[in-house]
């Protein structure tokens, strides 16, 4: 990942309502949730929740789907995967395998966007 890819990604989710709603988009696994159900679950006038999405999808952390009349929003999971991935490259200098237990495991949380989870 470059440099300036995760100064995106972390400008991004550097805002509580971004954060909030990559979050939920996450919980809500690769099958994703409707814009206007995002709305209600956090509150947000839609207004608002476009601009947001608009932010998250420019950062390349969400993608969107039209389902009929409804767009159904997801995490984009590799970009999350790399960017943790660029964040703890360098755990431990490099040697994750002499790391103590859970600093940094390099964990993938999601394979595919076909719902693989680990």
């Amino acid at each position: 990942m470059e440099k300036s890819v995760a100064i995106a990604s972390l400008s991004a989710l550097a805002q509580e309502t971004r954060l909030d709603i990559f979050r939920l988009l996450v919980r809500a696994g690769t099958e994703g949730m409707p814009a206007g159900q995002i709305g209600e679950r956090l509150g947000l006038p839609s207004a608002t929740l476009a601009f947001h999405l608009k932010e998250l999808k420019n950062a390349g952390l969400v993608t969107f789907e039209r389902n009929g009349r409804s767009l159904i929003y997801s995490a984009v999971y590799p970009a999350m995967n790399e960017l943790l991935g660029y964040l703890t490259e360098n755990c431990c200098r490099g040697d994750v395998a002499g790391c103590d237990v859970g600093v940094c495991d390099g964990a993938i949380l999601v394979t595919s966007k076909k719902g693989i989870m680990q």
